[in-house]
Parts: structure tokens; sequence; C-alpha cells
């Protein structure tokens, strides 16, 4: 390697903010300070909770749900 161009290497310690979690990396800077690790982010721990109900599909369910719950009650208020 050429002297002189490289930046020093460290082995930076990590903190999570949000849980208080700490681990070391190799890094270019001696400390990195993260809001989210992978001991409390909801991907990882397992906790994520994902909503279906957003776009265009859904919206369409929805309204041809409506629109059988409609029908069904024309139907049974005609009987």
């Amino acid at each position: 390697m050429k002297k002189g161009i490289h930046p020093k290497y460290y082995r930076a310690k990590v903190t999570c903010m949000t849980c208080g979690n700490t681990f070391e990396v190799g890094s270019t800077v001696p400390e990195i300070r993260v809001d989210t690790c992978s001991n409390c982010h909801s991907f990882y721990t397992g906790k994520m909770t994902f909503t279906a109900d957003t776009g265009r599909v859904a919206k369409f369910n929805r309204k041809a749900a409506a629109s059988e719950a409609k029908k069904a009650e024309a139907e049974k208020a005609g009987k």
C-alpha cells in the first residue's frame, strides 16, 4: 500500500441511542452513534407489523365488498 494516502483505520465503538446496545466494527471514525440497531429494530426483532390496506388493489377490494354488501341488502329488502 502507498504511504500517506489511506485514512486511519479504527476499531470503532458503535452505540445505539435507542436501546444503549454497543458493539465494535472497523471504521475510519473512532466512535459511531446510531439511532436504531439490529437489537431494537422491529424488523430484526420480529415485532414488525405490515399494513396491507394500502394501494390500488386494497381500495378496489374495499369498493367491491361494499358493492356486494349493498347488493345483498337490496335483495334481502326486496324479498
